[in-house]
């Protein structure tokens, strides 16, 4: 059965993209998980993979060309298939969306104008990154029965990367919740209804099954507009003490920002006037509350529930359940995912750092100037890709990928996990141009607030556990790279030099690769030009 596929939605603003580059022709034989094009959205060139399986029947968006999201990108069958009807319209046998699944269902009735009362809207939970599948919905700042204004804050809903706003393209009232605080649903799950107040929405929440016959990808009776978002920290509400103008039902009502000035502060919310709308508290409250009352605040605030396990009498067991926020969650899809799909192995390194420490320290005596080791691991991994570049490969089944540039990927431990945010062409900055773009990155990697954009695209992942005191490691590569390199210590130590035992200061590195693209002898190859330009730094800057 023919599957079409529609311009994916790679972005949460992507309104059309362009195909930079096929990488499969028609007639080629498709396998799941086959990387179909490259596609340029409106903040990066993205890899298209193919959910289905089948022959490549048809292109419907040519190399160069812009197509509006859900535009006919391709169809996928069994070679010899006739699409005809698809190409001419006719209601497809399947159809993959542009979130790149597929669901073969019985196909409901659409809720149209027809169907439902002028002016409502049904709000599905959006897709906020390239590789969320579903999301779980922090806070609500809005309930049943509030009027919602054009541009109003909905929701906190947290993705696989970050805590983030979701804002309304519509105004009306909010006439249903579909997906509770603290539940998880699937994107494109019902997540709220909108409309004028005291509308039938019966036909939103029961909508009339087709013909069992049809098969279809089941449509939302009414998509509300792709939703603006914007990347904030969720950190825990403060108890309340006293509920003020910003309280309703128990529950203080303040945004992202204004919670992490809040904590940062040590200002109880529960003590703070909001001047927002509905009372809601907001960054400028925050800035203008008086340390006096702060520490009023400080003093009538609750004490936290605590997580850590409490004290137990001998012979007495206990445990305590934490919910997998969905970081957590993606995390361990993607590394078991990596894991047991590549071939991993591994090779060490030990690394004299005498030279490096040295020369670090002339840089940053410099004015203005502030480098690290992990800067100049990162600066010699660029360096040595280019000198290497079966390493900087990405594996597709059919092909192999060899990347022309040089995208450092550089993993960051955050509260919920790690995230990697891309260090981009670092082959071509300097060592203080390197520092300064981690230093921002790492930044925002812990606000949570990193941008999809600035988490796409590495070619090659650099792992440090050094500043923890681990001496040597392995990582999981971070798909789709071909190796990744775990960086430790950097110790002191009896060494040879010369034929004379002398104390040296010495770091291992450990580099995991996918045997599928990178064999062994390259491999070492690549670590001992990755050793000579760590020991002799000044060959970096040739």
């Amino acid at each position: 059965m023919a599957i079409v596929v529609n311009m994916p939605r790679l972005s949460d603003t992507m309104e059309e993209g362009t195909v930079a580059k096929w990488l499969k022709q028609v007639g080629d034989v498709i396998s799941e998980g086959d990387i179909l094009a490259e596609i340029e959205t409106d903040k990066a060139t993205m890899e298209f993979e193919s959910f289905n399986e089948g022959t490549l029947l048809h292109i419907g968006i040519q190399e160069g060309d812009a197509a509006p999201v859900d535009s006919l990108l391709a169809i996928i069958g069994e070679k010899g298939e006739d699409i005809s009807a698809l190409l001419s319209g006719g209601a497809p046998a399947a159809q993959e969306t542009s979130e790149a699944s597929v669901t073969e269902v019985a196909a409901p009735a659409a809720a149209s104008d027809a169907v439902l009362p002028e002016g409502v809207i049904v709000v599905n939970m959006p897709r906020l990154s390239d590789t969320m599948e579903e999301g779980t919905v922090a806070t609500w700042l809005k309930k049943v029965g509030d009027v919602i204004e054009e541009g109003d804050i909905l929701a906190e809903i947290e993705t696989d990367k970050a805590t983030m706003e979701f804002e309304s393209f519509n105004a009306g009232t909010l006439l249903h919740i579909g997906i509770q605080e603290g539940e998880a649903a699937p994107v494109d799950s019902l997540l709220a209804i909108i409309g004028p107040n005291g509308a039938d929405i019966s036909a939103a929440l029961n909508p009339v099954s087709a013909p069992p016959t049809a098969t279809t990808v089941a449509p939302a009776p009414v998509v509300a507009n792709e939703a603006a978002v914007t990347p904030v920290t969720k950190a825990p509400e403060a108890p309340v003490a006293v509920v003020n103008s910003s309280a309703q039902n128990g529950r203080i009502f303040a945004s992202p920002l204004a919670k992490k000035l809040a904590k940062e502060k040590g200002i109880s919310l529960s003590e703070v006037k909001g001047s927002g709308e509905q009372g809601r508290i907001i960054k400028v409250d925050i800035e203008r509350f008086t340390p006096v009352a702060a520490q009023a605040a400080t003093a009538a605030s609750v004490e936290p529930v605590s997580t850590q396990a409490p004290l137990l009498a001998a012979g007495e067991e206990h445990f305590t359940e934490v919910k997998n926020s969905q970081m957590r969650k993606v995390i361990a899809k993607r590394l078991g995912e990596s894991k047991f799909s590549a071939p991993h192995y591994y090779l060490t390194v030990e690394v004299a750092m005498d030279n490096a420490m040295a020369s670090r320290a002339q840089i940053n005596s410099l004015p203005d100037t502030k480098v690290s080791f992990n800067d100049m691991v990162l600066k010699a991994s660029a360096m040595a890709l280019k000198k290497h570049p079966q390493v900087n490969t990405t594996w597709q089944g059919d092909t192999t990928r060899f990347n022309s540039h040089v995208h450092m990927g550089v993993a960051v431990a955050v509260p919920d996990g790690l995230v990697v945010p891309v260090v981009r062409f670092a082959d071509q900055q300097s060592l203080s141009q390197i520092g300064a773009a981690v230093k921002d990155l790492a930044g925002k990697a812990r606000d949570k607030k990193l941008t999809p954009a600035e988490m796409e695209g590495s070619t090659f992942t650099v792992s440090n556990l050094g500043m923890f005191g681990i001496q040597e490691f392995t990582s999981i590569i971070n798909q789709p790279n071909s190796a990744i390199l775990s960086v430790g210590a950097i110790v002191q130590k009896p060494v040879v030099k010369g034929g004379n035992i002398v104390v040296g200061n010495t770091m291992k590195v450990t580099l995991a690769c996918d045997h599928r693209t990178v064999d062994g002898a390259t491999a070492a190859a690549f670590l001992q030009t990755l050793q000579a330009f760590l020991e002799n730094p000044v060959t970096m800057l040739a």
